[in-house]
């Protein structure tokens, strides 16, 4: 019998950990009759990571050759339409959308979160290209919204990256307890003042707890030099932990106390491990994630700017506040799960 060949496309082979999650979930998730083949950034690493067919997304002749040489082609998570962060994104992977509808493939838009898209050919773009998917699934109710809108069927549920199985990570045990989890990024908002008070805040905060910190970047390119800057201040108080493996990133957040992030699935990670969080929103899906599970935050254009209020305000939330319950966190994790039951249903 032969096996159905199935093209995977998102931001994959970049570094990026919740777009490597979302990969590493996908490939869990897929029928085992199936035969993946992605398009990375970084192709000979995916290939030695997950050993499987992977090819460079940016070599438009073999991408067009493989997209010949598959039955279906799956969008596989992420914001991949919204032209807030790059108008060049929504065309590339719309593009791709398109040509394998063109084509007669099967087509699924999985786990996806979309938008912002604030000019009219990309809306467009995106409106023809979710109305010609075989099947639709999207991970908050914004994105659900719009599709209703556009009169475009499809399922709704959590992240697909709640029912990630994590890893235990083994230097963790030699680390002192209880922990605090960060995970800071670079971006324009996030300016050189309110990174010295996000830093001079989370001094505070340690010195108040007596938690060790546990500083993750998510992506190394990104995250690196803000984590080294945060170290510096908190020294033989703090651990920059890196890993590449998404089973062992989300393996990371075990046992932690509190979690302080600016990445979506950092958030997502920590919350399904059971930690607190706060979150430092720079992207309207964080806002999603907080107004769905209550998480306090702030927009980082309004964040305080007196070190000595962000601490107190952490401090208050390392004390006080509660993780989601065993049983909140369960549900979201089965209802992960309605992104696999999509892929079985479109993938026969």
């Amino acid at each position: 019998m032969v096996k159905m060949r199935v093209l995977l496309s998102g931001y994959y082979g970049k570094g990026n950990g919740g777009d490597e999650a979302l990969l590493a979930t996908l490939l869990q998730m897929l029928p085992p009759d199936v035969t993946p083949v992605v398009l990375s950034g970084n192709p000979e690493e995916t290939h030695r990571r997950y050993g499987m067919e992977s090819y460079n997304r940016m070599e438009l002749l073999q991408v067009i050759k493989t997209l010949r040489s598959c039955d279906a082609f799956i969008w596989g998570g992420g914001s991949l339409m919204q032209d807030a962060t790059s108008a060049i994104s929504p065309f590339y992977y719309g593009g791709l959308m398109a040509i394998a509808q063109v084509m007669g493939l099967k087509t699924v838009a999985w786990g996806q979160g979309i938008g912002p898209l604030w000019r009219p050919q990309t809306r467009w773009l995106a409106k023809r290209n979710f109305a010609g998917c075989s099947q639709v699934s999207v991970r908050d109710r914004n994105s659900a919204a719009l599709l209703s809108d556009w009169g475009i069927p499809h399922i709704l549920a959590p992240d697909p990256v709640w029912a990630l199985v994590s890893k235990p990570v083994p230097e963790l045990a030699y680390l002192p307890q209880p922990r605090i989890a960060v995970t800071l990024r670079n971006h324009p908002q996030l300016t050189e003042t309110r990174l010295a008070n996000l830093i001079a805040g989370l001094v505070g905060l340690q010195q108040a707890t007596q938690a060790f910190i546990l500083i993750i970047p998510f992506q190394k390119s990104e995250d690196l030099g803000i984590s080294e800057k945060i170290q510096s201040q908190l020294k033989d108080l703090s651990k920059i932990i890196c890993a590449e493996d998404p089973q062992l990133l989300k393996g990371i957040f075990r046992g932690v106390e509190m979690a302080i992030g600016m990445r979506l699935h950092s958030l997502i990670m920590a919350a399904s491990e059971g930690c607190r969080c706060f979150a430092l929103s720079y992207d309207p899906k964080i806002n999603r994630l907080m107004e769905n599970l209550a998480i306090p935050g702030w927009n980082l254009e309004n964040l305080p700017d007196d070190a000595n209020v962000i601490s107190r305000i952490w401090i208050e939330h390392y004390k006080n506040s509660e993780s989601l319950s065993s049983d909140k966190i369960q549900s979201l994790i089965n209802g992960a799960f309605l992104h696999r039951e999509l892929l079985k249903e479109v993938l026969k």
